[in-house]
Formats: C-alpha cells, structure tokens, sequence
C-alpha cells in the first residue's frame, strides 16, 4: 500500500536492484544455497530492539519482492507510527532461502530509514510546534528519495529534493557577486522560484529583506541573534535557521519565532534503529 511516506516507484525499485547487486555478487548467497533445501519454507518476523519511528517499509518489502516474488511480507506497523522495543513491526513468508538472500538488504534500509525517522521526530517534538523541521542535501548518495520519505515519516518536512527545485543563494555565490544584484539576476532567470538567501549577519538580513527575498536563511546564528532578526524582519519575509543547531538547542532557535529550522544530521548522522529479522 502507498503512502505519502514511499520514495517515487521507479527510485525505490533502481537502490534496491543496485543494493541486491551489491550484496549478491555473481553467485548469489553461496551460504544459503548451500545449507538451505528449495522446498523450505519458514516465517521471520522484523522485530524493534529499541524505541524509535517506523520508516522503510516499501524498501523491504521491495528488496523480497526482487528476490523472489513468492516472498509475502506483511506489516502490523506502518511508517510513520512509533514502536516500543520488542514489537513485533511485520511478517515474511516464503521460501527461507529467498528470506535469508535479502535479509541483511532489507534491514539495512529498514534500519537507517527508520534510524532517520526517529531521530526527526526528537528534533520535532523538542521544537514543541514552533517551528517546522526541516532536512538538507546532505543525504547519502543515492538514498536522498528514501531519506526525505523518511523525514517525512518522522513528522519532519522536506526543502529541495535537488538544486533544480529552487534557488538558493549561499556565502560562495556572494563571493562573486552582491547580495541584491544576485537576487535580481536569479529573479530575472527563474521568474516564480523561491528565492533563499543565506545570511550570517544582521546587515544582511536588512539587504535581503531590501531585496524582495521569499526567504532568509540565518546561518549559524546564536537564539539571541535570531531573535533580533525576527524582530527586524517584522513577519516581512519566512525565515529559517540553519547551522549548528542541536537537540539541546532546537527549542530556543523555534521559541525565536522562525518557520524553519533545517537539520542537516537528521539525515546525514542518524544512527540506524535497531531492527532484526527472526526466524519463529
């Protein structure tokens, strides 16, 4: 079943062809060929070791489907629920030579979505509604699609799937060129895209809001010093935060009042859930 959770089709089927490629190798699981009769069949269940946020299940279910499309897998749990350690999250039945082929494949992605998932949703609940989380670019190559569902899943919200989605302006493309006139330029070039501007300074923030910006983008500012940006910008212009922000400190950058607060380690540093898949 689809939810507004799952990558696109197309992405989900192409990282787990190149991951079961990448595990399989040219003879396939040699162990199980071996110790494993063809008749066998058996049932394993994905089981939570830990608390946390359910996200990847299409992943899964779609290594077993490549497989070996005898494999049913069933889930009591979906993306996007919490679970407690020890819940039972879902069922595989089938052939227990095609469970253990994808096994270590289907957990590997279960467990880092799900790994993201959770940690999204401890930065959402320590902004406590003021504020809206957001995830970056710095993704994995290749499981930016399963990672931003994943930020999804954990309540978290997405910023551009690619640098096509909209502009961007950051400290490197100023360096070639003012803050105003690169704005005129993107405006000129990409008439209706969002336009972002990064700031590291209030006289900044000033010349965007000059500017006509749809957002300002505060890099690496203390709560104190966005505070003052807000204050300063009236509710003109959106405005998020980014840089250097933790769980520690998330809840003062959102009680700043900003609409935005980007996380980068919700993607690029989230530990993997702890899942395993038991045989019963």
């Amino acid at each position: 079943m689809t939810t507004e959770f799952d990558p696109p089709g197309p992405v989900l089927r192409e990282v787990v062809r190149g991951a079961l490629a990448e595990d399989l190798g040219v003879l396939g699981d040699i162990t199980s060929i071996a110790c494993v009769g063809e008749d066998q069949s058996a049932v394993a269940a994905f089981v939570a070791r830990e608390e946390g946020v359910l996200a990847g299940s299409a992943a899964a279910t779609e290594v077993f489907r490549q497989v070996d499309e005898q494999v049913v897998v069933e889930w009591n749990v979906r993306d996007g629920e919490g679970v407690d350690a020890r819940t039972e999250l879902g069922r595989v039945t089938g052939p227990l030579r095609s469970i253990l082929t994808g096994e270590r494949v289907a957990l590997n992605l279960l467990c880092h979505c799900s790994g993201v998932a959770s940690l999204t949703r401890r930065y959402v609940r320590a902004a406590r509604g003021k504020a809206r989380i957001r995830d970056t670019r710095k993704t994995l190559p290749g499981l930016r699609a399963l990672e931003k569902a994943a930020v999804r899943a954990g309540g978290g919200f997405n910023h551009r799937d690619s640098l096509s989605d909209a502009v961007l302006i950051k400290d490197n493309h100023l360096a070639a060129l003012g803050l105003t006139r690169a704005v005129e330029r993107a405006r000129s070039r990409w008439p209706g895209r969002v336009v972002e501007v990064e700031c590291d300074s209030l006289e900044q923030v000033e010349e965007a809001r000059s500017a006509g910006v749809d957002l300002v983008l505060l890099d690496n500012m203390t709560p104190e010093e966005v505070a003052k940006a807000v204050e300063l910008l009236g509710g003109t212009v959106r405005i998020e935060v980014s840089g250097g922000v933790s769980l520690d400190s998330v809840g003062a950058y959102a009680e700043a009042g900003v609409d935005f607060i980007a996380i980068g380690a919700i993607t690029h540093s989230a530990r993997a859930l702890d899942i395993g898949l038991d045989v019963l």
